[in-house]
């Protein structure tokens, strides 16, 4: 396809309008067709001056010839838009709303300027996401602010993903590069470009941290570090502050990033473009010189800068002129600190820094020297002027010299040479220019070096290059630096459009689309303008040439040469010293003022030569030595490089001698060179886009201001790329996503078989335009808007099946209405007529009964008449009757009257005289009576008063209070008594009348009984009145001892009601005290409880913590033993080249094993050294962390080996000591020997003697498992003491009786002479064959000695304990005599209390009681307890050393003693042979048993037709039967030759999941037969008898079982690594992009960036794959016999590894995050949790891994709209973090019309929601992280003695034992 650009010379009036006109008029040429869209309701953008673009929405349809369209704007305010009436040009439609925030611009149905800048402007203001896709072109919007999306994490997530998968990222546009570079074997470069403060800088940085993240060197350098570490320095000298950016690039630069065939880095290089010098000695206001110098004066008062004499930055010209010498939140000191530290890292040493240093303090002094003018044409310089005083000590120059040549310069004519003065303006001059010529030499020198750091030491195979360059500038006033850029820049475009170009060109050519020549707007004639030859560059380098040149005839030159000729250049018009270049961005007119200067960049050659003639300091003469020496700009570097671009200088005149026209360039035509240079690399690579964007000029994070974005949009190419891209087919689907799309717009019989044949018959009908759209070979291609139309039929669609639905559901909601209304109607109508029929009923009753009653209401009335007149006239006879009856009764009452009257008056009178008569006489009687009765009144008063009164009073004081009521009692009973003698005396006195009576008759026969009884009588009479008086004083008295009683009986009461309610008081006081107690001791309760939770998870936590980190040491010190091993291989290798026939085998190896836990690396350790000695000129540079890691572990080796040598050692010096006391004892006689040999057999019936005794004891306390059993004074208990004791005594006779034997060998010793005569030597042989009973006498002695001190320190220990028990019991003796004194007390206490407390204290005082005797109760039964631990802990060490003492003497008798014993033959009884589940090897079998066992031995065979863990098995039966045979040697070989083997097979096949599964089946079912079988109480709980006779007796091999765990979690953590390798792949493809739902996920268009479709095609994983692939996992640990505790951590670690890549990318990809994938998300994971139900396996965790996930999931469904809503998914998504529900929020993209978008007000209330929210800051899980495994003791029920072992094995060469 041929390019056809448009010249500035032809006819086209395109060529004299700007990119932007041009644009605009493409677009409305393709859109020409689409009238039809402007109807009522569509949205367009219409211009506006404040923010470029508006939205507005059609009132009404418009009609071909209308001149005005009725609009609306967003604000509700209607507007008439006039169109112009020449073009009758239509606004720009806008984008339906699911287009809105999509990832490519070229998605946008729609692509124009306003939707480019609406799509830009959402994203950034409302998702906040500051990149976005322009077909190959990333946007970066500067956010000003810090964002978490540039850690590792998110590096981890893009590696290896396809660019359109993922949300847009500099890390995928620098992925990108890194997968061309390594797939198409072709060099890359990433183009990274825009205004200053649009993060250009920042950009690069990332993208490199990129490569050397992902990368990694190849070397052991840290190049990587390297690269990364030049930023600082070059940021240091060549960035400043501006008025727009804190942290401005003042120059260009290109970095190549070399990489190896591997594809790591080895190198960089460095090129620099057109560094500002002018900033050195002048900068505007606000603005900074560089940052090197202010760093410089932040740290003049370290010491090691006290010779530099600088000061404060405002003590410098060159540094103060801003006004602005301090950056806010910038510490100069502390980023001179880091410049140094990355100088150290580079390579550039501290000397070196220095004399950088001192340069540029001599520069800031140079910039402070002053003139004077002595006339117009001449100056001076102060003499002994102090800043260049300090400027010459510095540089190391002459004053005089340099002060004599800033004031004067050199004139050299054909004959003769001058020196001349000049004046102090071109003295300044001079100045400045000297300094900044100084500075772009120091400039190019630090770049050289590094360069010279980074350089590769290895051939380069590739390279990505950075390229980091000024964008288009424009300003008010416009110089030479900013046309250089901006001709850049116009260079860049022309690359950057003819790249694009051919990328559409090659993408029709493949689809094979044929496709019309597209204009575009060429920049060439802008080119032409600047390069051409008489162009603006040729003319200036041709006016620099002039004697007399000036910045006012070349601008002449430039009027007649270019203007009203070239329409791209014009003239101000009220300026003669400007011009304007209409460049593709826009319009910029330069001041010609200054021009020439610049490009000549003079500076004097005298200066130069002082400066090198410095002999103090040598740095200075190197920055000018190869000035002479300048290569030409096209041709290369030794290296193969292009040259680095400087800034070169022209010096006054050449050297002597050579005339070298190069060294006379100017600084256009070098910068013109180096472009050209820079195109050709730019052309020879893969170009990618980043296009840097400043959102505002104030530096505010998130503010979007429309018309600086526009502008830079327009200048930096993106728009260039959308008209390109619209100009042709921008919209393209593959036929599998149209017809996903669209097959709603489509029947059942449009639906083929033939995707392709289908879209094709479906958009015939749907678009009659052909030319609309394009059928290629996999997709569709439409041109612009038509998606928008398709998309609008599909809504229309949508929108008419939703109305019929609703139409059909409102229907049948109004029938069911109608049918509900009309059954209640006729249940109303039922119950009324009803209710009606019931009242008629009621009336027709009520008539009844009411004329029922009217008949009996008027009977009653009549019978009621009837019955008055009855009544009345029987009432009128009875009344008449009586009276007649009264009247006759009255007469004969009468009658009866007066006879009664008589007789009772005649009665009367006779008892009138009868009475007389009888008062004379009882008159008589009661004057007897009374004087008798006083007489005994009297009596008893006196006896009243003396005794019984008083003696009453004090015993009712003595009662007091309590008995008050009981003396009233017996006052009343007194009162009683009192009456009854009363009325005794009564009796007494009508007997005495009677007696009277008797004694008056006798009276009257005698007169002196008379007169002797009328004086009694007198007397009587007094002693009654004295009765009646003392009467009635006992009755006052009585009287007030009973008022009395009634006042104290009321106050007794009143207080007794008091107590009452004061008990009552404390009662409730009492409970509500109890309660408060109660409720507290609860909270206490609860919060210990939930500080004990809080803790104990802590404590996991924790504990988890520390298993991670220990696991994740092992897994590195594994890594370092893989890359020691990969080391010692490679050094292994260059020893045996030389040497061939000396190559060392595995035995040689494994025999030098050490018997230790590591024992592999120790040797390998060792021999590291002497095999490293030979080829110690062929070592390869290790990595010095690496090599410290190992050094420090081989130290740590060497000092645990050398610990365990000297013990050794020193056991070996005490056997030899032993041994060599032994062989100092004379041979001893046969008689000794004999009688030694009885000894030995009475130690051996006294051994057997203690073994019954041990027996017994054992079975005393087997009978009775009670706690009394071993209580002081129980049977075992005295057992126990007896044999101690009876041990005890033997222990005393025993050491007797060796005393005597060792007395009787000294005797014997001294008695034997040597003898050299053949007999004797005969004897002698007897007496040393004879020597090893000796031996064994000594043995068994020293057995039983220790056996006896044991169990004398263990009887001394329960002596000890007996005391201690003794002490005990009489402390309770003394604290229960305490005690009862207390309760003694508390009883005396209590009885004077009243009975309610009395009974509550009591009860108080017995639950104290009892409560304390709980307490004593469980010490003793602890006590018991540990007592009866320590017993059975004794038994058990009695029985251990008789078990060793037994093995000890039947092993240390051998045959040959037992033949040369004739006088006690041993016999030695024999059991039938039985197996033992042992199996015996030889030791030179070890190898073969490793190899066929685990090297070869292969997994699917035995996992299918053996038992689970059958090697694990074999191997333990080996290593039992190596400590049955007491071989500590062959046990440390098995076990060291199986962790060997284990670890090669690993490392051989360990990425075979059944491979690694197999042996970390068989590796746990090993170690736990160590633990199962290792005699340890804990591990022994669940074996049986026989299996219990199995254990090991001879060796502790727990730190073997320890080594083997971690063997275990090394396999583990190499386990989950394979399963996640596996799984990676289908895990986003499964989880996320497949539908497992058709037709439920809506595809969206996708631009031109490719993203993976959500369609399942051949070879594309679905979620079933993924169960089918964890179906395979499970039946496979299953069948090798995993742990079923094991196969659960396995699948949780599955599980967490779907979660976190699942949910790490949804927070990366925006196209995913939808209300449909949410959907299918929760779908996805339903099937997961019915996997784990299919496979019992709720209860492993693992479900609670996808939490995160399915909270995700949840809130793409969940309304986000109100605050009931935001309160929701606050309390709902505690899985997940603040960031993450944010970034969700943020991407949530409607797919269909029918969903809303999030508002940012909402994204705010959940953000102010959670700000208190203590979580993670970091936005990704972390995918990598592996969960700490644990473990769990799984004993085996299987019985050793039943397993067999195959022949398939090859294992013939063991036996079973």
């Amino acid at each position: 396809m041929e390019i056809k650009p448009i010249l500035p010379e032809k006819e086209t009036p395109a060529a004299s309008e700007s990119a932007e006109n041009l644009c605009y008029k493409r677009y409305r040429m393709e859109i020409d067709g689409l009238d039809c869209m402007y109807v009522k309701y569509a949205r367009v953008w219409i211009p506006d001056p404040e923010e470029v673009w508006k939205s507005a929405e059609l009132l009404k349809d418009y009609k071909p010839g209308d001149k005005v369209l009725q609009l609306r704007l967003e604000e509700g305010k209607d507007l008439e838009y006039c169109l112009d009436p020449k073009t009758k040009e239509l606004p720009p439609l806008r984008n339906p709303d699911i287009l809105v925030g999509e990832n490519d611009l070229t998605a946008l149905s729609y692509l124009h300027e306003p939707a480019v800048l609406h799509n830009l402007k959402v994203r950034f203001i409302d998702s906040k996401l500051i990149y976005t896709y322009c077909g190959i072109v990333l946007v970066a919007i500067n956010p000003y602010e810090q964002l978490p999306i540039y850690g590792e994490d998110i590096i981890n997530a893009y590696s290896g993903q396809n660019m359109g998968d993922m949300d847009p990222h500099i890390f995928a546009v620098a992925e990108e590069a890194y997968k061309q570079m390594a797939r198409d074997e072709r060099n890359q470069s990433i183009i990274v470009s825009g205004e200053s403060g649009a993060g250009k800088t920042v950009s690069a940085k990332y993208a490199m941290r990129y490569f050397a993240t992902v990368s990694g060197s190849a070397s052991e350098a840290n190049v990587e570090e390297k690269v990364l570490a030049s930023n600082p320095i070059m940021e240091s000298i060549g960035n400043a502050k501006t008025t727009r950016n804190d942290n401005s690039s003042r120059f260009g630069k290109y970095i190549e990033i070399g990489f190896d065939k591997r594809y790591r880095i080895i190198g960089a290089n460095m090129r620099t473009y057109l560094l500002e010098k002018s900033r050195v000695v002048f900068q505007a206001e606000e603005e900074r010189n560089y940052h090197i110098f202010y760093q410089l004066c932040a740290s003049a008062a370290l010491p090691e800068f006290k010779t530099l004499r600088l000061g404060n930055a405002n003590y410098f010209h060159y540094t103060k002129q801003g006004g602005s010498p301090v950056i806010d939140g910038v510490d100069d000191a502390k980023e001179m600190v880091n410049t140094r530290q990355a100088c150290t890292l580079l390579g550039i040493s501290d000397s070196y820094q220095m004399g950088i240093f001192r340069i540029l303090a001599g520069i800031l002094h140079l910039g402070n020297v002053e003139f004077a003018s002595r006339d117009s044409d001449s100056c001076t310089i102060p003499p002994k002027h102090e800043p260049l005083t300090i400027f010459c000590d510095l540089m190391g120059v002459e004053y005089e010299e340099m002060a004599h040549w800033l004031c004067h310069r050199k004139l050299a004519t054909a004959t003769e040479t001058y020196i001349k003065p000049i004046s102090k303006l071109h003295a300044i001059n001079a100045r400045d220019a000297l300094a900044k010529h100084i500075y772009a030499n120091l400039f190019n020198w630090i770049v050289d070096h590094v360069n010279k750091a980074l350089h590769a030491t290895v051939k380069q195979h590739s390279f990505i290059g950075v390229l980091d360059i000024y964008g288009f500038e424009t300003f008010e006033i416009n110089s030479f630096e900013q046309f250089c850029i901006n001709y850049a820049n116009e260079k860049l475009q022309q690359q950057f459009n003819m790249h694009v170009f051919k990328l559409e060109q090659e993408e029709y050519m493949k689809e094979q689309i044929p496709w019309t020549l597209i204009d575009f707007y060429d920049n060439q004639p802008c080119i032409n303008l600047i390069e051409a030859k008489m162009g603006i560059l040729d003319l200036l380098d041709e006016e620099c040439k002039m004697p007399k040149g000036s910045d006012d005839t070349w601008a002449q030159k430039l009027y007649n040469t270019h203007l009203n000729k070239c329409a791209l250049f014009e003239k101000p018009r009220l300026s003669n010293k400007a011009f304007i270049i209409k460049h593709f961005a826009d319009k910029v007119e330069y001041q010609c003022e200054g021009f020439l200067e610049k490009n000549k960049d003079t500076v004097y050659e005298e200066q130069i030569k002082v400066l090198k003639s410095s002999k103090k300091f040598k740095l200075l003469p190197e920055l000018f030595q190869d000035e002479e020496k300048v290569l030409s700009p096209t041709s290369a570097t030794p290296s193969g490089r292009m040259p680095l671009s400087r800034t070169a200088v022209k010096p006054a005149k050449a050297r002597p001698g050579q005339a070298s026209k190069e060294h006379k360039k100017t600084v256009g035509h070098q910068f013109r060179n180096s472009l050209h240079l820079l195109m050709e690399t730019l052309n020879a690579t893969t170009p990618h886009y980043v296009r840097c964007i400043k959102p505002n000029d104030f530096k505010f994070p998130f503010t979007f201001d429309e018309k600086r974005a526009v502008q830079q949009l327009r200048a930096c190419g993106v728009l260039e790329t959308i008209r390109i891209s619209a100009a042709g087919f921008p919209s393209r689907w593959t036929y599998q996503e149209f017809f996903s799309r669209y097959r709603v717009l489509m029947k059942q019989r449009d639906v083929l078989s033939d995707r392709k044949q289908t879209c094709k018959n479906v958009l015939e009908k749907l678009i009659l335009d052909k030319d609309k759209y394009q059928f290629g070979k996999t997709k569709i291609f439409f041109r612009a808007g038509q998606v928008a139309y398709l998309e609008k039929i599909r809504a229309d669609k949508l929108r008419a099946a939703c109305i019929r639905i609703q139409k059909t559901i409102r229907g049948w909601l109004m029938r069911k209405k109608y049918v509900r209304m009309r059954k209640a109607a006729i249940t109303i109508q039922r119950y009324v007529r009803g209710y009606q029929a019931r009242c008629y009923a009621k009336f027709l009753r009520r008539t009844r009964a009411a004329i029922t009653i009217q008949k009996f209401q008027r009977m009653y009335v009549i019978r009621k008449r009837y019955q008055c007149m009855r009544a009345s006239t029987i009432a009128l006879q009875a009344l008449l009757r009586g009276y007649m009856a009264r009247n006759k009764y009255q007469m004969m009452l009468r009658e009866h009257k007066s006879i009664v009257i008589q007789k009772h008056v005649r009665g009367w009178l006779a008892r009138v005289h009868y009475r007389r008569t009888l008062k004379a006489i009882v008159y008589l009687q009661c004057c007897y009576r009374r004087m008798m009765a006083k007489r005994e009144l009297k009596k008893l008063k006196i006896e009243a008063r003396s005794v019984e009164r008083y003696k009453k009073l004090h015993i009712g004081l003595e009662n007091k209070i309590m008995q008050l009521q009981r003396k009233i009692d017996e006052q009343n009973k007194e009162y009683k008594s009192l009456l009854e003698k009363l009325s005794s005396l009564e009796i007494t006195y009508s007997t005495e009348t009677e007696k009277l009576r008797g004694d008056v008759e006798r009276l009257r026969a005698s007169e002196e009984e008379a007169k002797n009884a009328t004086n009694r009588v007198l007397s009587l009479q007094e002693e009654i009145a004295k009765l009646r008086k003392e009467l009635h004083q006992t009755q006052s008295e009585k009287k007030t001892i009973e008022e009395w009683a009634d006042k104290y009986k009321h106050e007794t009461e009143q207080l007794v009601s008091e107590l009452k309610e004061q008990n009552t008081l404390l009662k409730t006081e009492k409970d509500e005290l109890n309660r408060r107690i109660h409720d507290q001791a609860r909270e206490i309760t609860e919060t210990m409880e939930k500080k004990l939770v809080e803790e104990t998870k802590q404590l996991e936590l924790d504990l988890n913590d520390e298993r991670l980190r220990y696991q994740n040491l092992l897994n590195e010190f594994s890594r370092l033993e893989e890359r020691y091993d990969d080391l010692k291989d490679e050094m292994n290798l260059m020893v045996n080249i030389p040497k061939p026939g000396h190559k060392r085998t595995d035995s040689t190896h494994s025999s030098n094993e050490s018997e230790y836990t590591f024992s592999s690396e120790i040797t390998e350790a060792e021999d590291l050294p002497v095999r490293m000695e030979e080829p110690s000129e062929k070592k390869a540079p290790l990595d010095m962390s690496l090599f410290l890691k190992l050094q420090k572990r081989v130290t740590e080796l060497e000092q645990e080996k050398q610990s365990l040598q000297d013990e050794l050692d020193r056991k070996e010096e005490q056997a030899l000591r032993a041994k060599a006391k032994e062989e100092e004892r004379p041979p001893i006689r046969g008689a000794e020997l004999e009688y030694e040999s009885l000894k030995r057999q009475e130690l051996e019936s006294e051994n057997k003697k203690l073994k019954n005794e041990l027996n017994e004891l054992q079975k005393a306390l087997t009978e009775t498992r009670s706690p009394e059993v071993t209580a002081p004074g129980a049977p075992a208990y005295r057992v126990l003491l007896d044999q101690l004791t009876s041990v005890s005594e033997e222990l005393e006779v025993r050491k007797e009786e060796v005393l005597i034997l060792r007395s009787q060998l000294v005797s014997q010793k001294e008695a034997i002479q040597p003898k050299n005569t053949m007999t004797d030597a005969t004897i002698l042989l007897e007496d040393v064959q004879k020597m090893k009973d000796k031996g064994e006498i000594a043995q068994a002695y020293i057995g039983l000695k220790e056996t006896n001190r044991l169990l004398e320190s263990q009887l001394q220990s329960q002596k000890k304990s007996h005391e201690n028990e003794l002490e005990s019991l009489r402390g309770e003796i003394q604290s229960l005599k305490e005690e009862n004194n207390r309760q003694q007390q508390l009883l005396a206490q209590n009885l004077q209390l009243p009975p309610e407390a009395r009974i509550e204290a009591s009860l108080q005082h017995e639950i104290t009681r009892l409560t304390n005797e709980n307490l004593d109760l469980m010490e003793q039964l602890e006590k018991q307890d540990k007592t009866v631990r320590k017993l059975k802990k004794q038994l058990k060490v009695f029985a251990k050393k008789i078990g060793e003492l037994e093995v000890g003497q039947m092993e240390n008798i051998s045959p040959g003693q037992i033949i040369d014993e004739p006088i006690r033959p041993v016999n030695i009884p024999r059991k039938e042979k039985d197996f033992q589940g042992m199996l015996e090897y030889k030791k030179e079998d070890e190898q073969k048993l490793v190899k066929n066992l685990i090297l070869e031995l292969k997994p699917r065979g035995v996992a299918v037709n053996l038992i689970p863990g059958l090697p694990a098995y074999i191997l333990f039966m080996c290593v039992r039967h190596a400590d049955y045979l007491n071989d500590d040697q062959k046990v440390r070989s098995l076990l060291t030759s199986t962790i060997n083997g284990i670890k090669k097979v690993l490392k051989k096949r360990g990425d075979d999941f059944e491979t690694v599964s197999f042996w970390l089946s068989n590796t746990c079912r090993f170690l736990h037969c160590l633990k199962q079988y290792s005699g340890e109480e804990g591990f022994m709980k669940h074996n049986t008898p026989r299996q219990n006779e199995h254990c090991l007796t001879n060796f502790d091999l727990a730190e073997y079982r320890q080594v083997l765990s971690d063997l275990a979690i090394q396999i583990y953590q190499q386990l989950v690594r394979v399963l996640e390798n596996i799984l990676q792949p289908m895990i986003v493809s499964g989880m996320l992009e497949h539908e497992t739902i058709q037709g439920v996920s809506g595809v969206k268009p996708t631009g031109l960036r490719k993203r993976t479709s959500s369609i399942a095609d051949e070879g594309t994983y679905t979620l079933d794959s993924i169960i089918r692939q964890l179906n395979s996992f499970h039946s496979v640990m299953c069948q090798h016999g995993m742990d079923p505790e094991l196969i659960k951590q396995v699948v949780k670690q599955m599980f967490y590894i779907i979660g976190a890549v699942t949910l790490n990318n949804l927070l990366l990809r925006k196209d995913m995050c939808s209300w449909s994938k949410g959907m299918q998300i929760r779908y996805n994971v339903s099937q997961l949790e019915e996997w784990l139900r299919d496979k019992n396996l709720m209860n492993s965790g693992a479900k609670e891994t996808l939490e995160p996930l399915i909270q995700a999931a949840q809130l793409l469904q969940v309304k986000k709209k109100t605050d009931e809503d935001a309160e929701a998914i606050c309390s709902m998504c505690n899985a997940l973090t603040t960031a993450q529900i944010v970034k969700v929020l943020n991407l949530y993209t409607p797919v269909n019309e029918f969903e809303e978008r999030v508002l940012v007000s909402f994204i705010r209330t959940i953000q102010m929601r959670l700000r208190d929210r203590k979580d993670s800051p970091q936005l990704l899980m972390d995918a990598k992280h592996i969960f700490p495994v644990t473990f769990p003791f799984n004993p085996s029920s299987l019985a050793l003695e039943t397993i067999q072992i195959p022949a398939s094995l090859g294992l013939g060469f063991i036996s079973r034992v």
